[in-house]
């Protein structure tokens, strides 16, 4: 089978397969080809400059995989880079940020909603602008959370680990105070940190996990278009890095909450 079927998902490093997760659950007759880019990551920290050629390197790679779509499964690249990568690819593409606001728009009941991504994607504000323009009267609160990547990419991730929880209470108390009903998990690493998130924020709080929204937005855009898969057959997922693939296989099963015995394989980037 070609890989004309195929989607094309790309992140800075691990993040992305969180998406990927989500991505074979909401499409289990979909091909996905993942591209993590771990000898470049992260983005989060990076000049506008340099995220927008990364994302279009990333992006070359995959259309040379001849993919039917490209999905920037990271919060970074959607905000700063979501622009350029529309203008420039010849398939339908999405990143994370339009599918996730639509969904908090909807969901939210006071109107207040807060968003917590990597610093490259709060001083963005680009999940800030999208949901304004959505609705002029929603209240967004911006909230950058840089250790979490750290501590999710160490594995230090459960809801009762006292580091996780001093961390989400230091990053999370001031939108608590302001009321959010609605909190945006704006960077694919962090739902691996939502129940100690959603512990914090309380019963009252509804989190939007950007992967999960994102796979949702791809199946309607896909199906719209006519380039849904019909053939039910097991279609085995491709990964591939910029980095040796061993530090990547021994995290990547945790983002993707199954083994990791696929093949991963190490390419060079700089050549897109």
């Amino acid at each position: 089978m070609s890989s004309k079927n195929a989607i094309g998902v790309f992140d800075s490093g691990l993040g992305g397969l969180s998406a990927v997760r989500e991505f074979l659950r909401v499409l289990p007759n979909e091909k996905i080809i993942y591209f993590g880019d771990t000898g470049r990551v992260p983005y989060g920290t990076r000049s506008r400059e340099t995220i927008n050629k990364y994302a279009l390197q990333d992006a070359r790679f995959l259309l040379d995989k001849n993919v039917k779509m490209v999905v920037a499964a990271c919060g970074t690249v959607s905000s700063v880079a979501g622009n350029a990568l529309e203008e420039a690819l010849s398939v339908p593409y999405t990143g994370v940020v339009n599918p996730t606001c639509y969904t908090a728009a909807r969901v939210t009941k006071n109107g207040r909603i807060g968003v917590i991504g990597t610093s490259a994607t709060v001083n963005s504000h680009s999940y800030k602008l999208r949901l304004q323009k959505l609705d002029p009267a929603l209240e967004v609160f911006e909230q950058a959370c840089p250790l979490f990547v750290s501590l999710v990419e160490n594995g230090i991730i459960h809801r009762d680990d006292q580091i996780v929880r001093l961390v989400v209470r230091r990053y999370l108390a001031e939108l608590k105070e302001n009321g959010v009903d609605t909190l945006i998990l704006g960077c694919t690493h962090f739902p691996l940190l939502s129940e100690a998130v959603s512990d914090f924020m309380g019963e009252g709080a509804t989190l939007i996990d950007s992967g999960r929204e994102t796979a949702l937005y791809a199946q309607k855009v896909l199906g719209e278009q006519g380039l849904l898969t019909e053939d039910t057959e097991i279609k085995t997922p491709e990964f591939f890095v910029s980095d040796t693939p061993e530090g990547f296989k021994s995290v990547a099963g945790l983002f993707l909450g199954r083994d990791m015995e696929h093949a991963v394989t190490q390419i060079d980037i700089e050549q897109y």
